[in-house]
């Protein structure tokens, strides 16, 4: 967990595909000759290049080619504004029109990324696109902005962009500022030219929330960067008839929206009020039983568990749909702190009787605090009790590492004892000082032994066997646990209990970005995150159980939060710009596989 910053804004996606050879869609529509499948991962927009995975197919009219682009990178990038839908093979959308075009839709072959067909608009504004390689060129008329007006509101202030043409748009940046100021920094970038007497830095009242505005020309590009007070963020609408780009310095409630971005997928967005305060939250509605859809616990080191990366990077290599940041982890060391069982098999064991949340291909979840026995037995009859498994929090006692783990174990204190395991046989016993790491053997694993004496019991040649259960016992039908905490909600009422799962103050009372899994009483999965309340910092962790209850929530569990804090669907951050979100270590990911249906 690290500083929070809470944002509003835009993140970049990625695609994994490759592509083959050369189309030319620069012709009309109808004058399009067939074309064999396309796909790539890399739009160039205007010169400027985007990791957006696209897609080009043969559309049911004879000799017409439709085109189709990440949906929620299209937003990101082009400034196409999603509608709420409840059909995900349609998706609505706007962009410079007085109403909102009904975009057919498809998702890749892995389920990854839902795309929109663009084909429409391609056509209604001139686009010219042409695929070529992995890469797909998309070139919109010139644009000029013809004047900047700026006007104070009662809620803030209004920034008008007056323009000849429709430009594509994007909010660049939505950071707090530095050196501890209370206010937040903003950059709208439009592919348009601006005249000299607008490129300039502008005069402001003061009072207005906004208080800096700067307006850059270059290259056929126009920017605006500004400060904004506290929590405000800019919010953009787009006008038709004359074309205008509509930037509202504001602290209002963010629309709702709801989307069902594929079966069983819903993505969300709401505030949440808590009295007299407000908390805006993104969170996706999961059905676990819908067919081909399924959740697992995630991370980013293929080979081995150390290791942290970007959610988006993690859930990117590991090809899910969607994925939440989860479990804790040593920043420092870069590993795991708390359960993770993924299919069956532990992969890092419980500390301090946290909470988890449990799960089977059934949909059914329980939640609780857990524990992993792991009881030694050497060929004499002794037993010793383990205490960790493939875990990044040391303590005294004897912990496993295993393959797992990775291709060898590096100490995590100064003075420890590393036994290695070849099958079932003590092959050495050696002192942490005699090296910086030590292999983990694949046909076996390591004992390491803290502040524990174990020369009596464990010496080369030794034969030994070791049993692992789970307690509750009832917890070892879950193929997959997740460990984070505290426990917000067991059965649908607040069991939030801090100190009992040893979390120290102030963690308890102290506002923050927060991240959620949760159940409702249908069994549907939310996942889901909030970052401030409007005129405020983040939830405190009572003040989150009841938002994860009003979500509708009868089983939740609190996962790390502060920085770490995303939501991921489709190739981007739902929840925030990528800049500001630190790596994690782990992850719940989301996969939805479109062959299953």
């Amino acid at each position: 967990m690290g500083v929070a910053v809470p944002l509003w804004g835009w993140a970049g996606g990625g695609g994994l595909w490759m592509a083959s050879a050369r189309a030319d869609t620069t012709a009309p529509l109808a004058q399009r000759t067939p074309a064999t499948e396309r796909q790539g991962n890399q739009v160039l927009l205007n010169g400027r290049a985007y990791p957006l995975a696209w897609r080009q197919w043969q559309n049911s009219q004879p000799g017409q080619v439709s085109t189709g682009v990440s949906d929620i990178g299209l937003e990101r990038r082009f400034g196409v504004q999603l509608a709420n839908t409840d059909n995900y093979q349609q998706q609505p959308a706007q962009w410079f029109t007085p109403q909102a075009l009904s975009l057919p839709t498809q998702f890749s072959s892995n389920g990854v990324y839902r795309l929109v067909d663009i084909s429409a608009l391609a056509q209604t504004f001139s686009w010219r696109m042409q695929a070529q390689g992995n890469v797909l060129q998309i070139q919109s008329p010139p644009t000029q902005v013809q004047q900047l007006r700026i006007g104070r509101q009662v809620w803030g202030q209004r920034l008008v962009l007056d323009l000849d043409q429709p430009a594509p748009w994007q909010i660049e940046r939505l950071t707090n500022s530095r050196n501890g100021s209370t206010s937040r920094e903003f950059a709208i970038t439009l592919d348009a030219t601006t005249p000299a007497t607008l490129a300039k830095t502008w005069t402001l009242p003061t009072g207005s929330g906004l208080q800096s505005l700067q307006v850059t020309s270059q290259k056929g590009r126009t920017t605006l960067q500004g400060k904004m007070a506290g929590n405000m963020r800019p919010r953009v609408t787009m006008l038709a008839n004359p074309y205008r780009l509509v930037i509202d310095i504001q602290n209002t409630a963010p629309s709702p929206r709801s989307i069902l971005w594929a079966p069983g997928i819903r993505w969300q967005e709401q505030t949440i009020a808590l009295g007299n305060r407000q908390f805006p939250v993104t969170w996706l509605a999961i059905e676990p039983q819908q067919r081909g859809l399924t959740l697992e616990p995630i991370w980013g080191n293929q080979n081995g568990l150390v290791g942290i990366d970007p959610l988006s990077t993690i859930a990117q290599r590991n090809q899910a749909t969607a994925a939440i940041n989860a479990g804790f982890f040593n920043r420092n060391n870069q590993t795991p702190l708390g359960a993770l069982r993924r299919n069956g098999a532990w992969i890092s064991s419980p500390i301090l009787n946290r909470g988890v949340l449990a799960w089977n291909p059934q949909g059914q979840v329980q939640v609780g605090r857990i524990s992993l026995q792991q009881n030694l037995t050497t060929a004499t009859g002794q037993r010793l009790a383990l205490v960790s498994l493939d875990s990044g929090y040391p303590q005294k006692g004897i912990a496993r590492y295993t393959p797992t783990w990775g291709s060898s174990y590096t100490p995590l204190l100064k003075t420890e004892k590393i036994i290695t395991v070849v099958g079932d046989r003590v092959n050495s016993v050696q002192s942490s000082t005699s090296a910086t790491a030590f292999a983990i053997p694949k046909n076996g694993y390591l004992l390491v032994a803290r502040s524990f004496d174990t020369d009596t019991v464990l010496s080369p040649g030794s034969q030994i066997q070791i049993q692992t259960t789970t307690t509750p016992n009832n917890f070892n039908a879950f193929p997959n646990i997740l460990g984070a905490g505290p426990l917000l909600i067991a059965d649908g009422r607040v069991v939030l209990n801090a100190i009992s799962e040893q979390f120290r103050p102030p963690f308890d009372i102290d506002p923050a970005p927060r991240s959620a899994i949760g159940q409702s009483s249908k069994g549907t999965i939310l996942l889901a995150v909030a970052h401030n309340r409007l005129n405020g910092p983040g939830p405190t962790l009572s003040e989150w159980a009841a938002i994860m209850q009003q979500l509708g929530s009868v089983n939740a569990l609190n996962l790390d939060g502060g920085a770490s804090t995303s939501l991921y669907l489709g190739g981007e951050l739902l929840d925030r710009h990528p800049v500001s979100a630190a790596r994690v270590q782990n992850g719940i990911g989301v996969f939805w596989r479109p062959g299953a249906l």
